[in-house]
């Protein structure tokens, strides 16, 4: 097997001819890991060079791959300022507000963002703030679209927080046959991806932005996904870069958001919304999470956070309600052991709520083809 020592070695004997220094002198050389055979590295360059850099990284993968013992490579190129790039000095002054009384610079989504080659839609599951249950609800409703027959898939884009691989108890590492296309994992009738797979559980992915967006679009772009008739995307929560990305640079069916009904959360599922208009991306709907629980001694339902929120937001934006999902033991049991609530109990009352959802949007993708 191949040490960390042998590969630095090697990058060590790459020169990138824009500096004249080898890539491992010059700090471009990031997130390096080595397990066993399989290697992989972020390799950071001048943006302003772009594509004219792949030579680079194809020569600084080309070197590990001829080491003894090396049995994969994933290298990832993304763009960042180089350390101790000169910067413009900052005007002296006061200082700037957030708001100049001018408009707001508003995100732009290009005039044709790309098409997923072989998947029929692209939904997007969003969330304003954590803790709501975005991911639960994506995993489940990527398995009852499963349920009903059709093609789906499930990419895990929450970068900081990837919970799908425990969700639908899937372990393992993707496979690649050529150190680029990455073969996905499947659990439960649907076809997973996950940065959860790549990195061991409990470590976290300190990542700036620029190696975020470059993740992303290698998970759409290089993953085999196959003929699907839905990606399920799990996206991270709040209105950041991940988001944009997607929505600027792909071409997304639509959202569903996900909120639980206290005001505060709303506040935020607003925000999200706000956000997809913005790129001209459909709200598909909105779903109410943790709506209520039934007591097991007097079977009493009751709202610990309030009821109706969502559903009264979706009226006032004028977008979909796609229905309320209970506080229930049951699934968030399903979601740890990694039988989602729609396999481990499929007839039960928390279950329906997901196919409920499911079929929603079965019917809206009808509507929209008609």
């Amino acid at each position: 097997m191949v040490d960390e020592a042998q590969v630095r070695a090697a990058l060590a004997r790459v020169v990138d001819p824009a500096t004249g220094r080898d890539i491992l002198t010059a700090d471009q050389v990031k997130a390096l890991r080595v397990e066993g055979g399989e290697v992989s590295f972020v390799l950071e360059v001048d943006p302003a060079r772009g594509a004219a850099a792949q030579p680079l990284l194809e020569a600084a993968r080309a070197a590990v791959e001829a080491l003894e013992g090396v049995e994969r490579v994933r290298a990832v190129m993304t763009a960042h300022n180089p350390q101790g790039a000169a910067r413009p000095e900052a005007p002296r002054g006061p200082a700037p507000k957030l708001r100049d009384g001018g408009p707001a610079p508003q995100p732009r989504r290009p005039a044709a963002p790309a098409r997923l080659e072989g998947v029929g839609r692209i939904i997007a599951v969003a969330s304003g703030k954590g803790g709501v249950g975005k991911s639960t609800l994506a995993s489940n409703l990527a398995v009852a679209l499963a349920g009903r027959g059709r093609r789906v898939g499930l990419l895990d884009a929450d970068v900081y927080g990837p919970s799908q691989p425990r969700m639908l108890g899937i372990t393992g590492r993707p496979a690649s046959p050529d150190g680029k296309t990455i073969l996905p994992l499947r659990g439960h009738g649907v076809t997973v991806m996950s940065l959860g797979f790549m990195a061991p559980e409990g470590e976290a992915i300190a990542w700036r932005g620029p190696m975020l967006m470059g993740a992303l679009q290698q998970m759409l772009t290089q993953v085999q996904w196959g003929q699907l008739d839905d990606l399920i995307v799990d996206l991270p929560p709040g209105t950041g870069d991940v988001q944009m990305t997607l929505c600027q640079k792909f071409e997304v069916a639509g959202a569903v958001v996900v909120s639980t009904p206290q005001d505060i959360a709303l506040i935020d599922a607003r925000k999200g919304i706000d956000m997809f208009r913005k790129l001209n991306v459909p709200i598909l709907g909105i779903v109410e999470n943790m709506a209520g629980f039934v007591c097991d001694e007097c079977g009493k339902t009751h709202y610990p956070f309030g009821h109706g929120g969502a559903r009264a937001e979706a009226e006032k934006l004028g977008v979909p309600f796609l229905g309320e999902v209970p506080l229930d033991l049951a699934i968030r049991v399903g979601g740890d052991s990694g039988a989602p609530i729609v396999v481990s109990s499929p007839e039960s009352p928390e279950a329906q709520a997901f196919w409920r959802i499911a079929d929603q949007l079965i019917e809206a993708e009808a509507r929209a083809g008609a």
